[in-house]
């Protein structure tokens, strides 16, 4: 019996939000709503317009409910009413959607503290050292763990990403801005659904990158973001859909049978999909991405800083004050004036 494939398309940006009054002051700041900076503030408005520049539309825009995750997704939304179509005098720009599940690791007791204090042991890491300097503080909380953030990576890809695919096939355009730390732990989650066939590095990205892994692909900076494509291919029997022209370009079709012979015929793999379309995290049920077809366009973009300099005078690492008007605005309104 033959078979035949639909293609849908989903194009997914991993953002870090802008810099922060606490990145400036090296210390560490997970569940802490630390502010933006003046610079951070320009950083994310930079991106917001690169992205207004090159004409991507985001048809969804999640982010973390911390306010320097948040107000950096606000910027890219404003950047997009300016160029969205509206329908009865609304905008189609979409709304943020600020979920708890995207917030930055939790320090614990850590929060607050500095986290490049001096080390009488070398061979320590920074959240060792200051384990050791403040343990003695009571009602110590401890660092979030690892399996905890996994769990809420899960619980977004499960609750919020995949069922756009789901419920309304079609061409996504999704940004997720959040954390550094836990935007490595959604995108090892994602790669641990994906069979290892099914990733590829762009040839812009293959130049750029030595010496990579793709559980490692490196961090994040100050608004970088991760840029995946996705296709992901349904599959159908000519029985199941009798009365349906359901076809996918070839070239597609063929990397798909590529990559799921490849489920076969490559070694043992952690990454590969078993032959269950489920598998146990935890206490979730974590979807495996059979169809998906992911290409990484770009790690850690930041083409939209280009030129971008630290105002002088300290103001640049000052909190970003929303009321005072900017130098170009000032000077514009004395200009009609």
């Amino acid at each position: 019996m033959g078979s035949t494939a639909t293609t849908t398309g989903l194009r997914l940006y991993l953002i870090r939000h802008g810099e922060t009054v606490d990145n400036v002051g090296s210390v560490y700041a997970g569940r802490r709503d630390s502010e933006l900076t003046s610079h951070g503030y320009q950083q994310a408005k930079r991106l917001g317009a690169y992205f207004h520049s090159q004409g991507i539309v985001f048809t969804h825009l999640f982010s973390s409910q911390l306010q320097r995750a948040a107000k950096t997704a606000a910027q890219i939304r404003d950047a997009q009413v300016t160029r969205a179509t509206t329908i009865d005098g609304e905008s189609t720009a979409p709304d943020v959607v600020h979920l708890p599940v995207l917030v930055e690791q939790d320090f614990g007791s850590l929060e607050g503290k500095k986290w490049n204090e001096p080390r009488t042991d070398a061979k320590s890491t920074g959240k060792e050292h200051s384990r050791q300097q403040h343990k003695e503080i009571p009602g110590l909380v401890n660092v979030e763990s690892r399996d905890s953030m996994a769990q809420r990576a899960d619980t977004f890809l499960d609750q919020h990403l995949l069922p756009l695919l789901d419920e309304r096939p079609g061409s996504h355009v999704v940004a997720v801005v959040s954390h550094g730390i836990f935007l490595s732990v959604l995108w090892s989650q994602l790669l641990s659904r994906l069979p290892r066939n099914n990733v590829t590095l762009s040839s812009d990205v293959m130049a750029s990158i030595r010496g990579y892994s793709l559980e490692r692909l490196g961090g994040w900076s100050n608004t970088g973001y991760l840029e995946l494509h996705v296709k992901t291919i349904a599959m159908y029997t000519a029985a199941s859909a009798p009365n349906q022209s359901l076809t996918a370009d070839p070239d597609t079709v063929h990397s798909y049978a590529k990559a799921q012979s490849g489920l076969h015929n490559s070694a043992p793999d952690s990454r590969n999909v078993a032959a269950k379309p489920f598998v146990d995290f935890g206490r979730s049920k974590s979807r495996l991405l059979h169809s998906w077809l992911v290409t990484i366009e770009a790690v850690n973009a930041r083409d939209h800083l280009k030129g971008l300099k630290r105002t002088r005078g300290g103001i640049g690492s000052a909190s970003h004050d929303a009321s005072q008007q900017s130098i170009d605005r000032f000077f514009k309104k004395r200009k009609v004036e």
